[in-house]
């Protein structure tokens, strides 16, 4: 034993100082990700300044430039995806975990899984030429003629039905991320100990009750976890975006309307920026979606370690 422990001590420095360079690296590299942003968006600033966030004008002729309408497509249909999409994450979970019959759990969970292989551009061309059709005949005339009348409800309803829009966009996003909230919910889900459930239905629990006191309690900090890592796949997706938002530098009342995001503006107006405040201002487009993940995600983990500061408690 003490010929072995020289060599041991060497593998657990050179292990050591292989993953502190490593950190080290993930650190640089997301800091020079973050100059490189801020020395690119530097011309855009210098002639816009901060109006440049809350301007809605973008007209490449002029050579005049605002955030305004991209940061509010991003928003809005983030928060469609999310809407829409963690109750249906959640009750996947839930079936899969709690109801599903034994010879269908696995093939369920293996479905749910493949969607989160498939390239966004083919959620893309889905929903341009199969989802956003359904939605202009079916879904949107029937929003328009029920929800679109009622007093200030009406207005995000209101318009002509489309297909592609906001609307359109969000719920493609909210597929997107359904396998990855879902997988993680369940994941988490399978970790609460038996005895718990048990124990709970022994008292006369029903399985809600036992989903809603046991189950989440046990396992919020990571189904928070799942959702916000699903917000920030539905922020930063460009694709599928690009081919149903209808791409147009407007902000309108209604979710029917079409509009554009961030990533989907970047990936439209990239190849064809020819002067260099034009090329700014798009990489001050990259530089705020940068920092509107990064504000979620800090403040997810401040969530995060709250919750588990009074779980502890």
């Amino acid at each position: 034993m003490l010929q072995l422990r020289g060599p041991q001590h060497l593998f657990d420095r050179l292990f050591r100082s292989a993953t502190l360079f490593f950190g080290l690296f993930i650190l640089l590299l997301l800091g020079g990700v973050a100059v490189s942003l801020v020395v690119g968006s530097s011309a855009a600033f210098s002639k816009f300044g901060l109006p440049f966030l809350w301007t809605d004008i973008w007209n490449p002729a002029t050579e005049r430039f605002g955030a305004l309408v991209p940061i509010y497509g991003t928003l809005m249909t983030s928060l469609i995806a999310m809407v829409v999409g963690i109750p249906l994450s959640f009750g996947v979970a839930v079936f899969i975990t709690e109801l599903c019959p034994p010879v269908l759990k696995r093939p369920l969970s293996i479905a749910i899984e493949l969607l989160a292989g498939i390239p966004s551009i083919i959620y893309g061309i889905w929903g341009l030429f199969v989802f956003a059709p359904f939605l202009q005949a079916y879904v949107q005339p029937f929003l328009i003629a029920t929800l679109g009348h009622i007093p200030g409800l009406g207005v995000l309803f209101a318009g002509p039905p489309f297909g592609i829009g906001i609307l359109t966009a969000g719920l493609i996003l909210a597929i997107m991320v359904l396998p990855f909230i879902s997988s993680i919910m369940r994941d988490v889900f399978e970790t609460v100990p038996p005895m718990l459930r048990e124990s709970a239905y022994g008292l006369g629990c029903t399985t809600w009750e036992v989903i809603w006191r046991v189950v989440l309690p046990y396992t919020k900090v990571g189904v928070v976890g799942g959702i916000m890592l699903g917000l920030g796949r539905a922020m930063g997706e460009t694709m599928a975006v690009t081919f149903v938002i209808g791409n147009a530098h407007q902000i309108r009342t209604s979710l029917l309307a079409p509009g554009t995001t961030i990533s989907s503006a970047l990936a439209n107006e990239f190849t064809e920026a020819t002067t260099p405040v034009y090329t700014s201002s798009l990489i001050t487009l990259g530089l705020i979606l940068f920092f509107i993940t990064f504000i979620v995600l800090a403040a997810a983990k401040y969530m995060l370690i709250r919750m588990q500061r009074q779980a502890g408690g």
